[in-house]
């Protein structure tokens, strides 16, 4: 297919083009009818369904991708078309976008296309998105039946009261509201609680984001306030209290609060969006600190926020002069660690041999990290961005990096001109090792960490989640002070293992040995041993025993797994539980002849 004639190479330029475009196409619509469908599952609460649609979701991409790739194989051989054409097709696809409302998104599935069809010398170059050619800037569906990306509420005119109950009645959702005015009396509360009484400006208005956020059993109203020269981020979090009912469980209005439930540690958001640049920069308004890239993540479009990081990375690597270093703290058998200084992320590259202990191999462990990927992650699991030929200049790469990498994986490196290209790494976001924040902390940092420590596993466990290695360097602590787990190659599901008591010994031999007198199967585990490991430092123990005493009872890990099989989900709140309006307000909530809705 070479050589073609010059009108002949524009038209299988834009046939080509125009056949990606209708590849991307098809993945945006799967990707909003499974926010569509997030709503109806959300009002029948049918929370196994909605996991099993998020983890559908994020496979969907790359099965997108993988049917457009045949496709072009299949009609024009693709692989052998010449560089020519490939600038043809590029500029073809760029005339496409001129119009389109996720052109951003499409450009990275073009891209997508791209490598995996041509070598990887070519990643590089003109024939991909390096840099976006469509600007995302004031993009709006401007069809006359469609629903803008916020609406804005002005409460000066009908009151506080009557706007915020419309905030949330326009949304539609199908179940009733089991006390829709009580809950908005609790949530001008809060709003008097933070700011006092607010004194409207002339331009006092709410914007709020015309579609709802799904995830696990909750939906989020997202928006914000505007007030003088004051913006104020918030966002209300609608659950179910009872079969069929609705109740507004709170309303976040700090931006880390809010910073939160959109951070590395939770899965991504189920919500339909027609524009989703326009959605970003809303967001970005709320959280302006947080990458667009994460942003892009946080609600599902995570191969965009892949692009985008990479263009970040590349961006700050031109504009700072520091080398990447082993990262601090203990070794791992598995990972070779790696960060630069100046740059809040680490990066993590399978090593190519593991010592005893370990019994795995590579491709298992990336099947843990894929897991984890589609799993709910809970706010208790970093999120990991994959890469493929990643390559980083040598003169940016410590010495004793360089010896490392050529020691424990040379196969996974390789050199070309004055780069080091690695064939695949993780990349997560930074955090403090707890085990170095225990080993530095004062009292209160060592309380504070233990507990979080043991929510963390017992909300992983909960979710179905045996963290496998449970030391103190294997979880990280966030900015926020959250404790979260990073180090996948040994989890399992809870379900897959047979939780047991220690035996009791046989004789005084048995009580001495240093070994298990009984047998150990490969998915056995000992709740009642992990003492030995957790509990050296007696200031750790105090913590500990203060607040997970069950943590060492096999009844407790036994009795989450019960539940499991039986296919119960407990909650999970991406906040605190105090702020919850049945906790903050109970006397709202006290009515004769029913419970206390405190125990919810």
């Amino acid at each position: 297919m070479n050589h073609f004639p010059k009108l002949l190479s524009s038209q299988i330029g834009f046939d080509v083009a125009k056949t990606i475009l209708e590849g991307f196409e098809h993945h945006y619509r799967v990707f909003r009818e499974a926010a569509i469908n997030a709503k109806s599952l959300f009002e029948r609460g049918e929370w196994l369904a909605q996991q099993q649609l998020a983890r559908e979701r994020i496979a969907s991409y790359d099965d997108r991708v993988a049917e457009c790739v045949t496709a072009l194989e299949d009609e024009y051989d693709a692989e052998n078309i010449d560089d020519d054409v490939w600038q043809q097709i590029k500029l073809h696809y760029i005339g496409l976008l001129t119009t389109h409302r996720q052109p951003e998104c499409a450009e990275t599935f073009f891209n997508s296309v791209c490598c995996k069809i041509l070598h990887r010398s070519y990643f590089n170059n003109d024939f991909i998105f390096v840099r976006p050619a469509i600007s995302t800037e004031y993009i709006e569906n401007d069809e006359p039946a469609a629903k803008p990306t916020y609406r804005a509420y002005y409460p000066g005119k009908d009151g506080l009261a009557a706007t915020l109950e419309r905030i949330v009645t326009n949304f539609q959702l199908e179940p009733p509201f089991q006390d829709l005015p009580r809950d908005v009396q609790c949530v001008m509360q809060t709003l008097r609680d933070a700011f006092g009484d607010l004194t409207p400006a002339p331009n006092f208005q709410i914007h709020v984001l015309s579609s709802l956020f799904f995830r696990n059993k909750a939906a989020y109203v997202v928006g914000r306030i505007i007030n003088g020269d004051a913006l104020l981020p918030f966002a209300i979090a609608i659950r179910h209290t009872s079969p069929g009912l609705l109740a507004l469980d709170t309303v976040l209005l700090s931006r880390e609060q809010v910073l939160i439930i959109f951070s590395f540690s939770h899965s991504y958001f189920l919500v339909d969006m027609e524009v989703p640049s326009a959605y970003v920069h809303f967001l970005s308004t709320i959280m302006p600190r947080k990458p667009k890239a994460e942003i892009y993540t946080s609600v599902g479009l995570q191969k965009q926020g892949k692009n985008d990081f990479y263009r970040d990375l590349l961006h700050h690597l031109s504009h700072s002069s520091d080398k990447f270093i082993v990262a601090p703290g203990i070794k791992g058998l598995v990972m070779i660690v790696f960060t630069l200084p100046s740059f809040p992320y680490v990066f993590k590259l399978i090593k190519d041999a593991f010592p005893p202990p370990k019994e795995t191999t590579r491709q298992k462990i990336q099947d843990k990290y894929q897991l984890v990927k589609r799993h709910d992650r809970l706010g208790r699991m970093a999120d990991t961005l994959e890469y493929s030929s990643v390559a980083l200049p040598v003169a940016r790469l410590d010495d004793a990096l360089i010896r490392e990498l050529e020691k424990e994986a040379p196969s996974m490196i390789e050199y070309e001109g004055d780069n080091l290209v690695i064939r695949h790494v993780y990349i997560e976001r930074r955090m403090v090792p707890l085990n170095l924040f225990l080993q530095n902390g004062n009292a209160d940092e060592i309380d504070h960490g233990i507990k979080e420590y043991g929510d963390a596993i017992k909300q992983l466990i909960q979710a179905n989640i045996f963290p496998g290695d449970m030391l103190y360097k294997n979880f990280g602590v966030t900015r926020h002070g959250r404790v979260v787990f990073y180090d996948y190659d040994e989890i399992e599901y809870l379900t897959d293992c047979n939780v047991r008591r220690v035996p009791t010994p046989r004789n005084e031999e048995d009580e001495l040995s240093g070994e298990p007198w009984y047998t150990v199967g490969p998915h056995d585990i000992f709740p009642e041993t992990y003492g030995t490991f957790l509990l050296g430092d007696p200031r750790v123990r105090e913590a500990f025993m203060r607040h997970h005493a069950d943590f060492f009872d096999p009844a407790l890990w036994q009795r989450h797994k019960e539940q499991l099989l039986r296919g119960e989900l407990a909650d999970f709140f991406p906040y605190d539980r105090d702020v919850r309006f049945c906790i903050r307000y109970p006397e709202r909530f006290e009515e004769p002849g029913r419970p206390d809705a405190r125990a919810a």
